[in-house]
């Protein structure tokens, strides 16, 4: 598929209040329309998130709820940006960094003076009309509620005095509401550049939250960019021609190809962006100083006596000379080209720089200075002053509070850090959070003999972030692992979608710190109070392939294997050894991985008693005992990595005696070798216990075999390898479109709540939404009143339940809110009385809303479903065994939506009580399908309504395959105010 981005972007698409020249009316239910009615745009709409609206209906009608969740259609999720939707950083093709926002009436001197710039021609094609300019400013900036018409800008230039080079509209089709018109407008120096897409992309993504599902673009036949920009966007499109004009719909909800094509313009943008900081034609030191002491000089220093491949220009106002380079004054003054600009000047005196070096055309800065947002409010509003300025003038920045970064690619030999220590060479990427831990990262990689690509210090991470790095570095040739040190996300929803793409090429390995909290949220239900810190970022890595290291120690422990050896096709691994305490320790660990320690095939067995001691054991672990020569080793490992049944070798050497150290680890490259040229791919790792350990590292030609000081750290390694391995090879995962939702029902009780300022829904609005959305309920009744109660018992039939409603005491419990086997209506006006005595009793008669009455539902097993709003994660599922489980044994997994049907399944097959569902000893099976529906339709319902907070299904009954689940009680708290756009 070809997914390169258009070449051009120009103007496009009527002005929605002028319209173009006269045309016949429509005949009456054609369905066409001229420009002077059309309205908005359609957008990019989001599968999975909160811009989906009812597509799913729409496009899936008619496929039968239980025909099987693979015989649905996907829904595919739209891209997530970085920044906000609608306001935030934007790249352009070639990696220059613009703002976006919305248009405000205050920027009519702005849209004034941008309207001045554009050529007639742009004009003439955006408006079609001789529309005066005066008008056309009018037409700008006409500003409604986005479910009418919205207008994104797209600002460049010192934030002080910024200047518009683009803008996109969209308005609402007044005869067509499912239809907008969309136009957009780019300055003639700033068309071919991309812009007209990405203002496609985002004002799709917006008018799709409100319901839109058509753009409508009028363009002359002659506005061939504009009309490749809407072919390739990837949205699936119909042309026709009307009036001598082009006519071009839209269907933009995400389809493969569209959000392919998305994906890949925003990673060649990302990556154009930060060549310029690991790929210089010049480097600046700004602040570069005579005093050995200061940062300045070790930053100079360390670029020059690394070799950078390059110029490098001192720049010191009150110097001539630094470290024998003429120095200058300013940036501004540098003859050559400088692409890079390393800052290390006092705080005040950055955004000075800042300044020079835009109007140098500097395209990256590292700025290592700190006392921005790491120091409180006044930092932080300075920080946001600086990130203005940079992409103001199209730069993009690591740091502030940085160590710096390192390219140690031959052809670049960048130390633009301070940091004394330059990593060999290898294929490794790594970003850290922290600058001080960078400097004992370099130090310990070096010592270790990994090599690195690259390295990254991101400091407060205010521009370049992890996310842009991992973007980088997923097509850079030079690396094949990618390490990074977190302490915090700034958009982890993106974070898990770019991971899991480039985890499937590359595997990218993580130490998050920050696991515990002084304190856990107070909430309402069972799901927030589980939901404990690190329950995200656990879900998260585990989700999206991330390969999770507890400390840095065992960080470089599973890189070193990772970089340098094959992945574990399966989990059996052959213990070789010559003491039977390790090997029965490496034994254990492994177990305790999840790894396998299997017998050897009886061939192999045969292989090893012919040269073996006879005191030696032929089991696993293979004890070849204390007189075990380099010989016994090399056949030995070269006999089990022939072995069928084994996935990998953990080849383990303790010192006794006048043992040959060196003899051992040349027979173990021997016997790594010659299995390599008989096409045996399977990973081997070393514990050599020895207090010297190797004085050689044990390579076979370019391969490494990884050492470790003891057999533990090789087992988690190996382990950590298979996890990932397996993950892999998991299928992609798709989210199925059910085609029986009511997406604008559930929203709208959703809205009315959060209108009347929110908190948890009534038991009629609760079972409302659930309907909405397609959940299995048991047939239930609300009744205001004992009498009431009584005749919906009658109509549903004995025996029944009754439980008190109220949207304020949400713990039946506590009040015995609950009363199970009614058989008659007597039983049950006892039955409410009751509840409204107790609750008078404690002063609270007045939360009683009412009561539900349901029919007794018995067998089946009881589960919980639920919902936590994250406030950085979004929607958190969990799902468990319900009752005594989840209250006592917290036998609950937990997941980020939105959830694929490979997440659901693994969901139900995780959880420690699984057995129970396959059906155990007597207890009957529960229809797992069914289950994995309802899972997805809930997170589907989350995603598309982000005032849900929280969300308790509990107990949801699972009955007998075919016989599906059904729900006996939830609870739907929903967030006040304004909607939380997620």
């Amino acid at each position: 598929m070809n997914s390169r981005p258009p070449h051009g972007d120009e103007t496009a698409g009527s002005s929605p209040t002028v319209p173009p020249p006269p045309s016949p009316a429509p005949p009456a239910g054609d369905g066409s329309r001229g420009p002077a009615t059309a309205g908005r745009g359609t957008g990019e709409s989001q599968a999975a998130g909160p811009a989906a609206g009812d597509a799913g209906h729409r496009r899936t009608g008619g496929t039968p709820r239980r025909a099987g969740l693979a015989a649905l259609p996907a829904l595919y999720p739209a891209p997530i940006p970085q920044d906000g939707l609608e306001a935030g950083r934007v790249l352009l093709r070639d990696g220059t960094a613009a703002t976006l926002r919305p248009a405000r009436d205050r920027d009519r001197p702005l849209v004034a003076e941008f309207l001045g710039r554009v050529s007639d021609q742009s004009l003439m094609r955006r408006f079609f009309a001789g529309e005066s300019r005066e008008a056309a400013v009018e037409s700008l900036l006409q500003v409604g509620p986005p479910d009418e018409r919205y207008t994104l800008l797209v600002l460049v230039g010192d934030p002080d005095h910024p200047r518009i080079v683009a803008s996109g509209t969209y308005v609402r089709d007044e005869r067509d509401p499912d239809a907008a018109e969309v136009a957009f407008l780019v300055e003639d120096a700033y068309q071919g550049r991309g812009l007209g897409t990405l203002l496609l992309e985002r004002l799709a993504l917006i008018a799709a939250r409100h319901g839109i599902r058509r753009f409508i673009a009028w363009t002359q036949p002659d506005n061939r960019r504009m009309l490749e920009v809407l072919r390739a966007s990837g949205f699936e499109a119909e042309q026709h021609h009307r009036d001598g004009y082009v006519v071009v719909s839209l269907d933009v909800h995400p389809s493969p190809e569209s959000v392919e094509r998305s994906e890949m313009r925003d990673r060649i943008a990302t990556v154009a962006s930060l060549r310029p900081l690991f790929r210089p034609r010049g480097i600046a030191v700004v602040g570069a100083s005579r005093d050995p002491g200061s940062i300045g000089y070790r930053i100079l220093e360390a670029l020059v006596m690394n070799r950078y491949q390059g110029p490098v220009y001192p720049v010191n106002p009150k110097a001539d000379v630094v470290g024998s380079i003429p120095a200058y004054r300013s940036v501004l003054d540098i003859p050559g080209p400088v692409d890079l600009a390393v800052v290390a000047v006092p705080r005040d005196a950055v955004l000075d720089v800042v300044d020079q070096c835009g109007a140098k055309g500097v395209r990256g800065l590292v700025v290592i200075t700190a006392g921005f947002a790491e120091t409180g409010a006044e930092g932080r509003a300075l920080q946001e002053r600086l990130v203005a300025k940079v992409r103001g003038y199209g730069m993009r920045m690591v740091g502030p509070n940085c160590l710096g970064l390192i390219n140690t690619a031959p052809d670049v030999r960048m130390n633009a850090s301070f940091s004394p220590v330059f990593p060999p060479h290898g294929r490794v990427a790594m970003s850290s959070q922290s600058g001080a831990l960078g400097l004992a990262i370099l130090e310990y990689a070096r010592d270790l003999g990994l090599g690195l690509s690259t390295f990254v210090s991101v400091g407060n991470k205010a521009d370049v972030s992890g996310n842009d790095l991992i973007q980088y570095w997923e097509d850079d040739e030079d690396t094949d692992l990618i390490l990074l040190y977190l302490e915090s996300f700034g958009n982890p929803r993106r974070f898990a979608r770019l991971a899991r793409r480039v985890g499937r090429k590359k595997p990218i390995l993580a130490v998050k710190a920050g696991r515990t909290a002084a304190g856990t949220k107070a909430a309402g239900s069972h799901t927030a109070a589980l939901a404990a810190s690190d329950t995200a970022v656990e879900a998260l890595f585990h989700q999206a392939g991330v390969i999770r290291a507890d400390t840095l120690e065992d960080m470089f422990d599973i890189a070193a294997l990772l970089a340098n050896q094959p992945l574990p096709a399966g989990p059996r691994v052959a213990v070789v050894t010559n003491a039977g305490g390790p090997g029965i320790l490496a034994t254990d660990a492994l177990a305790a991985a999840g790894l396998e320690v299997p017998e050897p095939s009886p061939a192999t067995r045969e292989a090893l008693r012919r040269f073996l001691p006879a005191a030696a054991s032929l089991g696993n672990p293979i004890d070849m005992i204390a007189s075990a020569t380099a010989d016994h080793y090399r056949q030995t490992l070269r006999a089990v990595l022939a072995d069928p049944g084994f996935d990998a070798a953990l080849v383990i050497f303790i010192p006794v005696g006048l043992a040959d150290v060196e003899g051992v680890a040349a027979a173990v490259r021997e016997a790594v070798a010659e299995a390599r040229q008989a096409g045996h791919q399977k990973p081997v790792v070393a514990c050599f216990m020895s207090a010297l350990g190797l004085r050689q590292p044990l390579a076979v030609g370019a391969e490494r075999i990884p050492s470790y000081r003891f057999p533990e750290s090789a087992a988690r390694a190996l382990a950590k390898a298979y996890e990932y391995a397996r993950w892999r090879r998991r299928p992609l995962g798709r989210i199925p479109a059910h085609p029986d939702l009511d997406i604008p029902r559930a929203r709208t009780i959703c809205r009315e709540a959060a209108a009347r300022g929110g908190g948890w829904l009534s038991a009629a609005e609760v079972d409302a939404v659930l309907d909405a959305f397609g959940l299995p309920r048991i047939p239930t009744r609300f009744a205001r009143d004992e009498e009431a109660a009584v005749a919906a018992a009658a109509e549903l039939g004995f025996p029944v339940v009754v439980k008190m409603a109220s949207r304020t005491l949400v713990h039946k419990t506590e009040w015995d809110g609950v009363q199970l086997n009614l058989e008659d209506g007597d039983a049950v006006r006892a039955a409410c009385r009751g509840i409204r005595s107790r609750l008078a009793a404690a002063g609270r008669a007045g939360e009683l809303d009412g009561f539900v009455i349901q029919p007794m539902v018995p067998g089946g097993t009881e589960l919980v479903v639920g919902v936590t709003e994250d406030p950085l994660f979004g929607p958190l599922i969990a799902f468990g065994l319900g009752g005594v489980h989840v209250e006592i044994l917290k036998d609950v997994v937990f997941r980020i939506t939105p959830l694929t049907d490979v997440d659901a399944t693994e969901m139900v097959r995780s959880i420690r009580g699984y057995r129970l569902l396959e059906g155990y000893r007597g207890h009957p099976p529960a229809d797992q399908e069914a289950i994995q529906d309802v899972l997805l339709r809930v997170s589907r319902l989350v995603e598309e309504i982000p005032e849900i907070a929280e969300l308790d299904i509990n107990p949801l009954k699972a009955f007998e395959p075919g016989r599906g689940c059904r729900i006996l009680d939830a609870r739907i708290k929903v967030e006040g105010g304004e909607s939380n756009e997620r």
